[in-house]
């Protein structure tokens, strides 16, 4: 087994401290990761502090991780020693059911193995990217191509995905309107991917303080929330909605600004429930869903986009010393966009 070093939760409510764990041996199929940068996730936060459920302690998060293949097993085709790769936010997945068949492991019957906080293949907790190494199943380990920066291309591995898999499901393009509802990690990334995929992208944000970045990223349209104006103006406007907030929002208010056959999709994923009028949807035959990361093809395929558009996140790089403060000003919406921990540092 490899030792890694790393910063883990011990319980819902202190704070991340530096430890070390246990890397399970290289397998037939299995890739050694050195992590070079882990981006920190809202999700991380939810998880360390139990709000998504309880898990068990201690636990080392981080679903946004790239490196440099250290080592390979016996078996492995798709990567070498050397090459820049990523991991996002499953590690494995049943691969017998029919979502895992059809290529959508992230929508896995029996549950995707994700990247921390999950049962892994043997029988240990999985632990995620605030470490200095991973050991990851070949087929779950992503290319990340020499044009996107490499302290910059983590969170696309969760941010990233999560925003390009229901952009494209759902077809945002040429004479598509798309709103982006809040400006944060996933949402700048959510502007920037629809701009790239040629739709006409609206920012709906509580206030204009980011209007001058939102428009840099690729918005044509800009408007606050805090306004009532505001959804007066934009009734009935929208063909696809993107809702990237991690926290309650009154959904009609936003679904009525979908026009005929608009979709209005989740991303963030609050813990609370969320109320929705059958009525509402009634009126203009609306959609109401949710979206969750995407598939490892799926993802290859966002990294591609990426690189051919010139795509990357908005980040500030940190200490791993600093990982309590960032998880602070993540909740306090204090970062432009995404927080990077250089792993060198832990």
């Amino acid at each position: 087994m490899t030792t890694a070093r790393a910063y883990a939760a011990t319980s819902a409510t202190d704070p991340l401290v530096p430890t070390t764990i246990e890397r399970r041996d290289v397998g037939p199929h299995d890739v050694l990761i050195d992590i070079a940068y882990a981006g920190v996730c809202h999700s991380d936060i939810h998880t360390v502090r139990g709000e998504w459920g309880p898990i068990a302690y201690p636990q080392v998060v981080g679903h946004e991780i790239v490196g440099t293949v250290a080592e390979v097993g016996a078996e492995v085709t798709s990567h070498k020693v050397g090459d820049r790769v990523g991991v996002g936010c499953m590690v494995n997945s049943c691969r017998e059911c029919e979502n895992c068949l059809a290529g959508m492991e992230n929508y896995c019957l029996k549950g995707n193995t994700g990247t921390y906080a999950s049962k892994d293949v043997d029988g240990t907790i999985t632990q995620g990217g605030y470490s200095t190494s991973v050991v990851v199943n070949q087929d779950f380990v992503l290319r990340v191509p020499e044009s996107i920066p490499y302290e910059a291309a983590a969170p696309l591995l969760c941010a990233g995905i999560t925003t390009y898999s229901p952009l494209a499901h759902w077809n945002a393009g040429p004479g598509k309107k798309v709103a982006v509802v809040g400006m944060g990690g996933l949402g700048h990334m959510a502007v920037k991917i629809a701009a790239a995929m040629g739709a006409e992208v609206t920012v709906l944000s509580q206030t204009l303080n980011k209007q001058e970045d939102g428009l840099r990223f690729g918005a044509e349209h800009y408007y606050a929330t805090s306004d009532a104006a505001t959804f007066e103006k934009l009734a009935n406007s929208f063909d696809l909605i993107i809702n990237t907030v991690s926290a309650p929002v009154d959904l009609q208010s936003y679904l009525d600004l979908l026009r005929l056959d608009g979709t209005m999709v989740n991303v963030g994923a609050p813990p609370e429930a969320l109320p929705v009028s059958v009525f509402g949807l009634m009126r203009n035959r609306r959609s109401f869903a949710a979206s969750g990361i995407g598939s490892i093809g799926e993802t290859q395929e966002m990294l591609d986009f990426c690189a051919e558009h010139g795509i990357a996140p908005e980040i500030e790089l940190i200490d791993a010393s600093e990982i309590n403060t960032a998880y602070e000003r993540v909740l306090k919406s204090d970062v432009r966009y995404r927080f990077v921990i250089d792993t060198a540092t832990i």
